[in-house]
């Protein structure tokens, strides 16, 4: 445990590398200006303001997560290790405990014996190549193989990094994980706003990547691209990009319904 502290301070960056991606799409547009009185603007600055409250959630919910990390290490009862990006952190939801993580928590709590212990080391803005090279060295310095390891990445990849890396890199990461692991899947943006049907066939590619890989290595998968479907409307946060609580519900069915029956046994 020693070791994952002394990794975690390394791991520690600055308030900059916590903003999400479209919290930097933020920093540019609230340059713009003030807005002139008209219904377009005024739309256009509400969504400002929605990225911006997601954008100070990337640092708030962090810090909740770090201080739940302490408390995980020290702790004892069935450990859970995060592995992911922003939703893994909950953004857009009303606190960190109603993304999927807080809410599949509940449930496994209502089936356990003892209450369970999350360490959570995913990260806003998190790609595959984070997960790889900051996210699993700590996993790695537990010295042993949590009861539960869940993983969620990509989507910060879909327009972040070239293809090729993006399939090289999800499947190095899952021939890397623990074989206590479950895989999510990414859901695909069909009607997502005007890009979701241009990026869903790739989207769909990257699907069975992980799906393929994680075969090969025994490993369950979470189909968020199942579960979580069209209409997107009254499930979005603010910045009309992260889920709110209830779009964070079928997130949270897709890694139940995968969960191995072992799970429930603690």
């Amino acid at each position: 445990m020693a070791l994952l502290g002394t990794a975690e301070r390394h791991y520690e960056r600055s308030e900059q590398d916590h903003t999400t991606p479209i919290g930097v799409l933020h920093q540019l547009v609230v340059r713009w200006g003030d807005a002139e009185r008209m219904t377009s603007r005024r739309a256009f600055r509400r969504w400002c303001d929605g990225v911006a409250f997601v954008d100070v959630q990337a640092r708030t919910f962090a810090e909740y997560w770090t201080e739940q990390n302490s408390v995980a290490r020290t702790g004892d009862g069935p450990l859970w290790v995060v592995l992911g990006d922003s939703t893994a952190q909950g953004l857009g939801a009303s606190s960190p405990l109603h993304g999927y993580v807080g809410q599949v928590l509940h449930v496994l709590n209502g089936r356990s014996h003892r209450p369970w212990r999350i360490l959570n080391l995913s990260r806003a803005g998190a790609q595959a190549a984070h997960v790889l090279n900051d996210q699993l060295p700590l996993l790695e310095a537990l010295g042993t193989e949590p009861d539960l390891v869940t993983c969620g990445i990509g989507s910060n990849d879909i327009l972040g990094s070239a293809p090729k890396k993006v399939h090289g890199n999800l499947r190095q990461l899952i021939h890397r994980l623990p074989s206590t692991s479950v895989v999510m899947d990414l859901l695909l943006p069909d009607r997502f706003w005007l890009v979701g049907g241009i990026c869903s066939p790739y989207v769909a590619a990257l699907n069975r990547t992980i799906h393929a890989t994680a075969l090969e290595r025994g490993l369950p998968v979470a189909e968020v691209s199942r579960h979580v479907r069209p209409p997107w409307r009254g499930k979005l946060a603010p910045d009309l990009f992260h889920p709110n609580d209830h779009g964070y519900r079928p997130l949270a069915d897709a890694l139940l319904a995968a969960l191995p029956s072992t799970v429930a046994q603690y």
